[in-house]
């Protein structure tokens, strides 16, 4: 992580001895063992060869159960994802989403409890279930058997995203989402699931609306080396599950991806951020005009001069304060 994109430490979750609820302080910080669990899921290594440039690999791995368990890894990407949406000029919460699904082989180390055949992709190992937003930012993943089908997946991640994000009323989905679940979806739930189908008549790679989200989304996991291939020997249910160690892999990997977005949204500003900028300089030179027509120059509620960003001359500064400009 560098240090542009370290300003996500304030949406790191605050410690629990940090507010005075009690606790041992943490021996290390933060940052350094994000970089650490980014470094295994980039570089797809195992856990005991992590440089020795990072702190021991078994306190970053207890550090990464103990957030994937306590639900703060999620709680972090949340945090981001929402950051993210408001610098792009949208709601926190997202009103609509797209579904879809990716098989992935799993390596001998993967039990067979947890683990199936897809015989649509010809894969043997298991298959990532994926819920985005209308900007490709991850909602959900849950994380099953190659042999569990997206209707059966769809039955167990729609309830729990329509809990989640309430605001949430339309999905597009593929032709592997059509049947009976699209009714179940309306009557239960009144959530309405779109089919983005492919015509006949097309040949070729065609880019079909909305979900070509999704798919971006996918393309971005399947940058972490760790995520290629399935090597999580965890074992949990054949139907799935939101909180396991596969499902935490995807998250931290777009979590990654997030941290990214997020110095690049900060570096080019979105309509909305160049509109209340536009705004700003305005207010800012009719506030000028004003004071050098008055004897009395006119300052802010904090009582400074306002003063534009590109006008501050950091040699005017003392010493001591230039580095901070």
């Amino acid at each position: 992580m560098t240090d542009a994109q370290s300003v996500v430490r304030d949406a790191l979750p605050e410690p629990a001895w940090m507010e005075g609820r009690g606790g041992q302080p943490e021996g290390y910080c933060h940052r350094q063992m994000l970089d650490a669990v980014f470094y295994v899921t980039d570089n797809g290594i195992e856990w005991r060869a992590m440089p020795v440039d990072f702190p021991a690999w078994d306190r970053v791995y207890a550090f990464f159960r103990r957030w994937r368990k306590q639900g703060l890894a999620g709680e972090l990407h949340d945090r981001l994802r929402g950051r993210v949406r408001t610098t792009e000029g949208r709601d926190r919460e997202p009103s609509a989403g797209i579904i879809d699904s990716q098989s992935v082989k799993a390596a001998a180390s993967v039990p067979a409890v947890s683990r199936g055949y897809d015989g649509g992709k010809k894969v043997n190992g298991r298959r990532r279930h994926v819920i985005t937003d209308s900007l490709g930012l991850l909602l959900m993943v849950w994380v099953t058997a190659a042999d569990v089908t997206d209707r059966q997946a769809a039955r167990a991640m729609l309830p729990v995203l329509r809990t989640r994000f309430r605001k949430i009323t339309l999905v597009w989905a593929d032709g592997g989402y059509t049947g009976c679940l699209v009714t179940w979806a309306k009557g239960k739930l009144q959530l309405t699931l779109q089919i983005v189908k492919r015509s006949d008549d097309m040949t070729g790679f065609v880019v079909l609306p909305r979900r070509w989200l999704v798919e971006r989304s996918l393309g971005w996991l399947m940058r972490s080396r760790r995520l290629v291939r399935d090597f999580e020997a965890s074992r949990f249910q054949r139907g799935g599950s939101a909180a396991s160690s596969p499902a935490a892999r995807a998250s931290a990997s777009s979590t990654r991806a997030i941290t990214r977005r997020s110095n690049t949204a900060s570096a080019t500003p979105s309509p909305a951020r160049i509109r209340s900028a536009s705004a700003w300089r305005a207010s800012t030179a009719a506030r000028a005009a004003v004071s050098r027509s008055s004897s009395k120059p006119i300052t802010d509620a904090t009582g400074y001069l306002p003063i534009a960003e590109n006008e501050l001359n950091v040699r005017t500064l003392p010493r001591r304060h230039r580095h901070h400009a």
